[in-house]
């Protein structure tokens, strides 16, 4: 009897097998049709859905030609990962050309708005072609949907990807803008810092202080602070890492504009104020590191009173 049972799980399984491999096979086979029919009728559905997306009002950032050019890659990269069921190609020109269309202020809603689009016109195609045998039409539509879906998520996240790089590129690049390490005299610089002050920039502060300082081969570096409104202790931290790192460097640190919020974030966390030169405001931060220069520092009334 048991062994009876076993034949019997083994026939199933074969039989299972079998199923699933004539199921496969003729999925190959319809979408080897479904390839051949987009193929010869490539300039209709093509032209169709550049209508469809004049009509929807999509990529109006860009020209009629240059629409038509992008749709015919998209159409014939669309094609090739039905036919090899691989979407490498697909994402590398997905990538490219989400390089080419983000700075124009191309949306995301846009780039899936036209690839949902093509594989409507590419479904009414085939629904067309195959409607007086719906067997044969939801054995087609069974084979195009799962490849459809999945080439619309491939061209999606690598739009997405690309557009969120350029957005760090961007924050990168304000960063950077926001705080500029500047020459006042030989050997001196000044750091103005304004706004709030997360880890990831206090980071990047520190990295373009010490390549200024390298660059600039300075000896006293003026941190103003002034437009820093708080500060936390991880925060406070990294400012006294910073005027270790560039004591380390050669170079002298003063920090003015303390707030007595910050002060006390400096006390709370256990800095010894000793160590770190603070000044109470940017000028006067400017007239000492020019005395530790040994530059002549002339008070304004003296040098009105010259002249």
């Amino acid at each position: 009897m048991q062994k009876e049972i076993i034949a019997a799980k083994e026939s199933t399984t074969v039989a299972s097998y079998a199923a699933d491999l004539a199921r496969s096979e003729l999925t190959t086979k319809l979408l080897r049709e479904l390839v051949a029919h987009l193929r010869q009728n490539r300039t209709l559905l093509r032209e169709e859905w550049v209508v469809r997306s004049a009509e929807a009002r999509l990529l109006t950032a860009m020209t009629q030609a240059e629409i038509f050019a992008e749709a015919t890659s998209v159409y014939d990269n669309y094609v090739e990962a039905l036919e090899t069921g691989t979407f490498e190609a697909l994402q590398a020109y997905a990538r490219n050309l989400s390089e080419r269309i983000i700075p124009r202020g191309v949306e995301t809603n846009e780039v899936v708005g036209i690839v949902l689009l093509l594989r409507d016109v590419l479904a009414r195609s085939l629904f067309s072609k195959y409607h007086t045998d719906f067997d044969i039409l939801n054995r087609v539509l069974d084979a195009y949907e799962p490849a459809a879906n999945r080439i619309a998520i491939t061209v999606a996240v690598g739009f997405v990807q690309e557009r969120e790089r350029t957005i760090r590129d961007q924050q990168e690049a304000i960063r950077e803008l926001s705080t500029p390490v500047l020459q006042v005299r030989d050997r001196l610089l000044i750091l103005p810092i304004i706004g709030v002050i997360d880890p990831q920039r206090a980071r990047q502060l520190t990295e373009q202080l010490l390549r200024g300082i390298r660059a600039n081969r300075a000896k006293v570096v003026v941190i103003d602070i002034t437009g820093v409104a708080a500060m936390d202790s991880n925060v406070a931290n990294h400012l006294v890492q910073t005027v270790e790192a560039s004591r380390l460097l050669g170079a002298t640190v003063i920090v003015t504009g303390l707030s007595p919020e910050i002060a006390q974030t400096l006390v709370n966390i256990g800095v010894e104020l000793s160590k770190m030169s603070t000044v109470g405001d940017l000028q006067g931060g400017i007239e000492e590191a020019e005395r530790l220069l040994g530059y002549k520092v002339v008070p304004d009334h003296e040098s009105a009173e010259e002249n």
